[in-house]
């Protein structure tokens, strides 16, 4: 399986220059080979060939007083820009003739010096290395200090390194990592993911909802508006943007943190894990849709997907149009209605029912009936 491990840099300020730097001509290379192939487009001509974008956009434009500065950088960083629009464009087609499954991928677009995320890649060709020291040498940049917080499983064959919108420097690796299961246990639970409570499991116990954006607005409208305030290009707006930007990525870190927490906390304590397929995208369309994206319910299922996966675990989601709320986990009777207002119901078989873990012990039933049906087997009541 690969992992993507991510360690905070700390670039001096002559450092942080090479990488704006390589920044910006990854950004020209990358724009000059798309307007290369959009005007080739336009023209009812073949799009250019990968040697050929590489020898226009590249070598030749080294050559040239407009692009002379390309050459300030390393190659390898130039490259992986084209190889970055060549995989937009695969995707985009992939997209368009229906070989990709989920959502569409729009055709690539110019990147802009204003996009306040910014990244280039590394690959071995480039000689970059893990010093003794533990700092990242990169070429034309140096040798760049690295808090590492965990260590490597396996040699990287790749580092992108990125600038966030809050200004912070990020080593991103991607190596191959092992499976390391965890002893077996007999516990199963199904999650209900919810507003109210950020999720119910299916013994009883309820997870509190952080609210970590709702906890922060009072902080992020006063930042927002001290930064309408500035003037268009000015020091202060720069400032007052980066202010705003540090208390954004302060919210996203906390709830990945969070995420990570709980779902490790589920892996490690079950065998199985069954979630609801929520439709996310839907309900961010509704008036809860602030509620919804600062619960990020997409992000830790994506968790507890890879973390089962990796630790010998069985994940599943059960349909989202399966009536986990509104049927009675003791007679199996669907209720015709259940407005989100009621909380506790009463079947009309005598059983009292707490909506939310009535849901969560549905979700549990459900997801072991899919999965023994799917291996031949008899499902069983949740205990």
């Amino acid at each position: 399986m690969q992992l993507r491990y991510r360690f905070r840099l700390y670039p001096t300020s002559g450092q942080q220059q090479a990488l704006t730097r390589a920044f910006g001509c990854a950004r020209v290379v990358f724009n000059d080979a798309l307007r290369a192939r959009e005007e080739a487009h336009a023209a009812g001509l073949p799009s250019p060939s990968d040697g050929e974008l590489s020898k226009r956009v590249v070598t030749e434009a080294k050559k040239t007083p407009e692009r002379v500065w390309l050459g300030e950088v390393s190659a390898v960083v130039l490259q992986q820009a084209l190889a970055d629009l060549n995989t937009a464009y695969r995707n985009f087609f992939a997209s368009v003739s229906g070989k990709r499954k989920g959502r569409g991928v729009a055709a690539p677009r110019y990147r802009s010096r204003k996009d306040r995320r910014q990244a280039i890649r590394f690959t071995r060709n480039a000689r970059w290395k893990i010093t003794a020291s533990g700092q990242l040498r990169l070429p034309k940049i140096g040798d760049v200090p690295v808090r590492w917080s965990r260590t490597l499983p396996s040699v990287p064959s790749s580092v992108t390194v990125i600038r966030d919108a809050a200004g912070r420097y990020f080593a991103s690796f991607v190596v191959e990592t092992t499976d390391e299961p965890l002893p077996q246990m007999e516990a199963e639970v199904g999650v209900d993911l919810g507003l109210a409570h950020f999720a119910v499991l299916s013994d009883g116990r309820k997870i509190s909802n952080p609210r970590f954006l709702r906890r922060a607005e009072r902080r992020l409208r006063k930042a927002q508006q001290a930064l309408s305030r500035k003037t268009e290009g000015s020091a202060n707006r720069r400032r007052a943007a980066a202010r705003a930007a540090r208390l954004h990525a302060r919210v996203a870190d906390a709830r990945r943190d969070h995420h990570h927490k709980l779902s490790t906390q589920l892996i490690r304590d079950n065998q199985a894990v069954y979630v609801e397929n929520l439709c996310v995208s839907g309900l961010a369309r509704t008036r809860l849709a602030k509620s919804v994206h600062d619960a990020g319910w997409s992000q830790l299922v994506a968790m507890l997907e890879y973390k089962a996966a990796r630790h010998g675990r069985t994940f599943a989601k059960v349909d989202r149009w399966f009536p986990s709320s509104k049927l009675c986990g003791a007679c199996g009777t669907v209720a015709e209605s259940m407005p989100l207002n009621i909380r506790t119901w009463a079947c009309a078989c005598g059983a009292v029912h707490d909506r939310d873990i009535n849901a969560a012990s549905n979700i549990l039933a459900a997801g072991r009936a899919d999965r023994l049906n799917a291996c031949g087997g008899t499902a069983r009541p949740p205990a």
